[in-house]
């Protein structure tokens, strides 16, 4: 089994160069049964997490996320990205506070949004979060990677160009690596890696088919999943419960 910093170590160096896959796992078997696919580094939905406990997404507590984090990082050989959502926090001390924590888990990588749980954090504080976030990271270990994200379709009516430029300024302070979900539209995804680089870009896709490719081919440096295979699997599960139950009839 890797150490913690050797997986940290690999994980980073995933992002120099190339493009990969991330799926994201939400209990030890699915982080087991994606080990076996042969994936490079796996992480962690908050939906799922959430789902896999019988609750909604953001019902999870901190806590409840770091022994979560701990589970997905003791049952793999592969680097963890930790969704850690807000920080559970709105204050930079309070991120930083549970950003360290987060660290102690083992984790490789770690994002940290600017969606408080009923609003966009405004840019002077979002960016604040940010560079308080990568100071915690730092004084545990600078090699874990911080993933800034911004969380653009939480508003309907947020430009792209506000979303990119979020992005630059999560960047410069302390993100290593960017991720706006919904930004999908070629022209934009290129933009957006133009905008960030030399930092990777991260873009979560839905449809699992050869046009993921199509990312990698615009400077993507990832692709994560979401909880798109927890949903899957939840409706495969419904699906096959539903035709059991028929039986009763």
């Amino acid at each position: 089994m890797p150490t913690t910093a050797e997986k940290r170590a690999a994980f980073r160096k995933l992002h120099e160069d190339g493009f990969f896959i991330i799926p994201n796992a939400w209990d030890a078997g699915s982080t087991i049964r994606l080990t076996r696919q042969g994936f490079k580094a796996i992480a962690s939905t908050s939906a799922g997490a959430a789902w896999a406990a019988g609750k909604e997404d953001g019902e999870l507590s901190r806590d409840e996320v770091l022994a979560h984090l701990r589970l997905l990082v003791g049952a793999t050989s592969l680097p963890i990205n930790a969704d850690f959502e807000n920080g559970f926090a709105d204050s930079p001390e309070g991120v930083a506070a549970n950003m360290a924590m987060a660290v102690e888990t083992g984790i490789a990588g770690v994002s940290i949004e600017d969606w408080s749980g009923s609003r966009m954090y405004d840019r002077t504080l979002a960016i604040e979060r940010t560079a308080a976030a990568r100071a915690a990271i730092d004084a545990v270990d600078p090699t874990v990677m911080l993933i800034g994200r911004n969380e653009n379709f939480r508003v309907s009516d947020m430009p792209v160009s506000d979303s990119i430029d979020r992005a630059v300024a999560y960047a410069e302070a302390g993100a290593d690596c960017l991720f706006v979900p919904f930004i999908l539209d070629p022209g934009a995804v290129a933009e957006l890696v133009a905008a960030v680089t030399p930092k990777p870009v991260n873009v979560v896709v839905h449809d699992f088919d050869e046009s993921i490719r199509a990312f990698a081919a615009l400077g993507v440096r990832r692709c994560s999943v979401g909880g798109s295979l927890a949903q899957r699997t939840w409706a495969a599960l419904d699906e096959a419960a539903a035709t059991l139950k028929a039986c009763e009839r």
